[in-house]
């Protein structure tokens, strides 16, 4: 029986991102600037804390793709869930989130604390993006619960903007109180928005979920090589290295302008970080309207054509604040609102529309491996997007410091400046003009996803290969970037098909395999 999500179901689902989104959004819009302004790290300290915690992310992002996707053996799984578990046991470790946002401490305490709330932000997020494949196959239903997501998302990031300048506003521009209550204000936040995840969304029956032909006991060494093989392995899709180009194009754009408008703001406009505030958050409130609108062009239409017109607005919103800048337009407080609100409606667009694609690739690598692996896509995912974040905030650290940014003054140098600026232009557009060449290679639609979706189910029911129809062929060769011949678990795309690849190829392969156990 196919379940039919409600309202409660969307909504709860959608409160999800309140970590991945508002958190996100609060850590990257300020975290840098408050390491900076009121804990005594340098830039180059305090963006290589988030370059740091990428390599325990290298390891810690694919493991939970592993984990979850295998979960559902154990007692505890059968019990919660294989996605479910993690879920649960990580709200009483959210407090974390706090911790990061005490002044006062050394680069040790801060690099410490901030791994830690990676971690859980792991044990979450990882699970948690499995979930919209996980409760539905239907391409509009699960486009409404991306949407669900991303309107909620950019609610949460608005909030995250906004809390911060009125706390500011409250105790003072000096005061690094306001980030510690920021900090506490979204830990409660987000440990509720978890417990509706748990209680009101999903997972895939136990009955569905696919069985591995035979059981085979793997070593540690073994283990660990399969979780790396797979997570490699997704790059061998070709729908989703398209996918990757079109989310690093728009969503490390986001990271360069997050880290640096704070910084913008205040040294090149000459304005508060109060005003910093009341920009992101009206930003943000302008992201919910692009949500809509690249929504209503992905139902109508597809994601290719949104995605383009999100860009467009980003790029023309970014170019009005360097024309502000440079002809003496940043005392005009109305237009610096206006090009803030045009940015906001690219970024809902290139906010919403990668995640919603991302929803359908798990179908696309089924098509191609037999299996589904929503888990190890959802590992890379986060290992990705949170890689991005720390290499633009890394290297925007590295800019400020060589620019001879000095931390803690309220005046800089011209060439600090004049860094800024050219991070919020070309580091920006660089990688926004790269999506845009990725998008015209993006080929999943509605339309041909319906006809993925029946030669798949054609197959698990016992079909031949050699009855499939010459659109089902064209459409699994289009979206897989293989031969028809080599799909459906025909390759060595994932560890499972390399085993049964070398079996059935390599003399003597299976009795050495089972001896080096």
């Amino acid at each position: 029986m196919v379940r039919q999500p409600k309202f409660i179901n969307y909504f709860s689902y959608g409160m999800g991102d309140f970590l991945g989104a508002g958190a996100f959004a609060l850590t990257s819009a300020w975290l840098l600037f408050f390491l900076t302004t009121f804990c005594g790290l340098s830039a180059v300290e305090a963006s290589s804390i988030f370059a740091i915690a990428r390599v325990v992310d290298a390891v810690m992002a694919p493991t939970m793709g592993y984990i979850t996707d295998n979960f559902h053996k154990t007692k505890l799984g059968k019990r919660f869930g294989r996605r479910h578990f993690f879920i649960l046991i990580s709200i009483p470790l959210m407090v974390v989130y706090t911790l990061i946002w005490i002044s006062g401490f050394s680069y040790w305490y801060y690099l410490t604390t901030y791994i830690l709330f990676e971690i859980v932000y792991s044990m979450i997020l990882i699970p948690y993006d499995t979930l919209a494949a996980e409760m539905s196959n239907n391409y509009q239903t699960r486009s409404k619960f991306t949407g669900a997501r991303m309107f909620i998302a950019q609610a949460s990031a608005v909030f995250a903007a906004y809390i911060p300048g009125r706390l500011i506003h409250a105790l003072g521009q000096d005061d690094p109180m306001s980030f510690l209550y920021s900090g506490m204000i979204f830990t409660v936040i987000i440990m509720a928005c978890l417990v509706l995840i748990y209680k009101f969304t999903w997972e895939r029956p136990y009955d569905e979920i696919p069985k591995v032909e035979k059981k085979e006991e793997r070593n540690f060494w073994q283990n660990v090589y399969k979780i790396y093989w797979d997570l490699f392995s997704t790059l061998r899709v070709k729908t989703f290295r398209h996918h990757l180009g079109m989310y690093l194009g728009g969503y490390i754009s986001q990271d360069i302008f997050n880290a640096v408008f704070t910084y913008f703001v205040v040294f090149a406009l000459l304005q508060s970080s109060v005003l910093a505030s009341n920009l992101l958050t009206v930003m943000y409130l302008f992201q919910i309207a692009g949500v809509g609108i690249a929504l209503w062009i992905t139902l109508k239409m597809n994601p290719a054509p949104a995605y383009r017109a999100a860009i467009s607005f980003f790029i023309l919103g970014i170019t009005g604040f360097i024309i502000l800048h440079y002809s003496g337009g940043s005392n005009s407080i109305m237009l610096i609102y206006t090009m803030i609100g045009i940015c906001g409606l690219g970024r809902g667009g290139l906010n919403y529309i990668p995640w919603n694609n991302y929803t359908f690739i798990p179908d696309v690598d089924e098509a191609l491996t037999g299996q589904r692996r929503e888990g190890v896509f959802a590992g890379v995912m986060s290992l990705i997007r949170k890689a991005s974040q720390a290499l633009a905030v890394f290297l925007v650290g590295i800019a400020l410091q060589e620019s001879g940014f000095v931390s803690g003054k309220a005046n800089q140098p011209h060439a600090a400046i004049t860094a800024i600026v050219s991070i919020l232009l070309f580091g920006t557009l660089a990688f926004l003009i790269w999506g845009l060449f990725v998008s015209f290679k993006y080929k999943l639609t509605k339309e041909n996803h319906v006809v993925l979706l029946d030669e798949i189910n054609r197959l698990k029911n016992g079909g031949s290969k050699i009855d499939a129809t010459p659109e089902a062929r064209k459409v699994f060769e289009e979206l897989t970037g293989w031969k028809y011949e080599e799909t459906w678990g025909d390759n060595t795309v994932g560890y499972e098909n390399l085993i049964k690849y070398k079996e059935n190829h390599i003399p003597g392969y299976a009795e050495s395999h089972l001896k080096a156990k």
